[in-house]
């Protein structure tokens, strides 16, 4: 951000030298728009968003093409078809921890999950810009309490990763802008257009008409019996 020097010019001097005055006022107004645009955090954000994705998901099919199962790439899904789409028909994982639970919830079911979820990088934000979070400092298991979701009641992109996990995975989810908010913004803090990337941790499941327990910081991951 460009400095913006201020200066203190008597009144007397001012009276004698008019022109000054507008010389000074322009040399402040181009600073202060130089200054402005410097810090434009979401100029031109749609095709930013639309470009991000893009290189992200080339990027991912050529570590999934090498074998490495750390990354994924998950057809949303709202679509069981076999028509391979484009790419912000799918989500892409970075598989963080694998977990040793053995089913995944369904659409129906309700979860408890960690969340923090990010924009991407900006000038003022090199990790993208936190927009929500179910936990705050740093993450530890053992200070941190899971919120209760229904999974029906997420945009489809959370929704698709959730359904593809087991109790215990953390993963770093890239969820397009159409599988998100698309032109729509979001209580303000998620402009139209952006893409989401969460860092999210499946703690436990229910079916329709199981209880949900309350449930405090430390307590062990749970999932249903089948």
């Amino acid at each position: 951000m460009k400095t913006v020097h201020t200066f203190h010019i008597s009144h007397g001097l001012l009276r004698r030298f008019p022109l000054l005055l507008l010389l000074l006022g322009a040399v402040l107004m181009t600073a202060c728009s130089e200054s402005d645009n410097d810090v434009d955090e979401y100029a031109d954000w749609q095709n930013r968003n639309q470009e991000w994705f893009t290189n992200l998901y080339n990027a991912t099919r050529q570590k999934v093409a090498s074998g490495d199962a750390s990354w994924k790439i998950i057809k949303v899904y709202s679509r069981n078809d076999d028509v391979v789409g484009s790419p912000d028909d799918y989500i892409i994982v970075h598989v963080l921890n694998e977990g040793t639970g053995s089913g995944c919830p369904l659409v129906s079911d309700t979860v408890r999950v960690h969340y923090r979820g990010r924009l991407i990088p900006t000038v003022s934000y090199a990790e993208g810009k936190v927009f929500d979070q179910s936990f705050s400092g740093d993450y530890n298991l053992l200070m941190m309490t899971p919120v209760k979701l229904g999974v029906s009641n997420v945009v489809d992109g959370f929704a698709t990763a959730l359904i593809n996990m087991h109790i215990g995975d953390r993963w770093e989810v890239y969820i397009p802008q159409k599988l998100a908010y698309g032109s729509s913004s979001s209580s303000g803090s998620v402009p139209a257009y952006s893409n989401l990337i969460f860092d999210l941790t499946l703690a436990a499941y229910y079916h329709p008409g199981q209880p949900v327990p309350d449930w405090k910081a430390g307590d062990a991951f749970w999932e249903p019996e089948e």
